[in-house]
């Protein structure tokens, strides 16, 4: 039986640790909020009080954090933990630059890493339906495939060596496509509400021809109902959007549209909504948010 251990018990670490649960798997979870982690025990999992604790004896560790810099520093406060042979997924979103760095940081320690990043929020993370965009050595896909099973729908295999960051480089693209929709959404329906027309008469008009799709019709729904529970934050969607500009600059491709959507990101997280979901860029469009 595989045994895995999962850094990170947030909005998509905690449901990812579940699934991998409900498949069979030992886990051991750790959260810099410990609180975070303790409702898992009640679904079976061993809570650490600290990375290294929870990364004693694992086949394979899940990064599932906020940014680059946490992932590094929850990796470093595990190496008393750590031994050679393990199997490191990082599946945050990190960015292109960082992965080298944490690519170096597992074979200084003899950890054989995967370059993994997920694309889903809250709701595919719960119900395992994930894609999970993966790059690193064929030796590790086995003692990964059921890992990858429990969490995602389908694993992209990108390439064999994870350092190259193809995953993360794959992950910006499509990320980027998720965000500015988000943006252009709120946008349509603040300006109707601006220009003194109901919303929804935006959401008629779109409902059911091509310009219609799933994700249009999640975000709009919680925009006009005012329901801001989030399965993707303003604030990580911000951080989201600087990592992508960041990656495109590093390519020589200017990305104006998910710039423009990184401003407004910025705005709703000064207006008080950065822990609500990202279809709160709809404030960002009205001064007093």
């Amino acid at each position: 039986m595989t045994s895995v251990a999962v850094l990170g018990t947030g909005i998509m670490g905690a449901p990812m640790a579940r699934n991998l649960l409900k498949s069979g798997l030992r886990v051991t979870v750790w959260n810099r909020t410990r609180a975070k982690a303790e409702p898992l025990a009640a679904d079976g999992a061993v809570v650490a009080g600290s990375p290294a604790e929870a990364v004693e004896g694992a086949d394979v560790i899940v990064t599932m954090l906020s940014d680059g810099d946490t992932v590094r520093a929850a990796m470093t406060a595990a190496a008393p933990g750590l031994r050679s042979g393990q199997v490191w997924a990082q599946m945050s979103t990190v960015g292109v630059d960082a992965v080298a760095g944490l690519a170096a940081l597992a074979a200084e320690q003899g950890l054989t890493f995967a370059d993994a990043p997920v694309q889903g929020t809250k709701a595919p993370a719960e119900q395992g339906k994930l894609i999970i965009l993966a790059a690193g050595p064929s030796a590790a896909r086995k003692v990964l495939e059921p890992v990858f099973d429990a969490v995602g729908q389908r694993t992209l295999w990108l390439g064999e060596d994870g350092a190259e960051g193809t995953g993360s480089k794959l992950k910006m693209a499509s990320v980027s496509y998720a965000i500015s929709l988000t943006a252009v959404v709120a946008e349509s329906l603040a300006l109707a509400k601006g220009l003194g027309m109901d919303p929804d008469l935006v959401r008629q008009v779109i409902s059911g021809g091509p310009l219609d799709n799933a994700y249009f019709q999640a975000k709009s729904k919680a925009i006009m109902e005012g329901d801001f529970t989030p399965s993707f934050t303003v604030s990580n969607a911000e951080k989201d959007t600087r990592l992508i500009v960041e990656a495109g600059e590093s390519a020589g491709v200017r990305l104006d549209v998910v710039a423009a959507a990184g401003e407004r990101f910025r705005r709703a997280e000064a207006q008080g909504h950065g822990d609500e979901d990202m279809a709160a860029t709809y404030f960002a469009s009205f001064d007093k948010g």
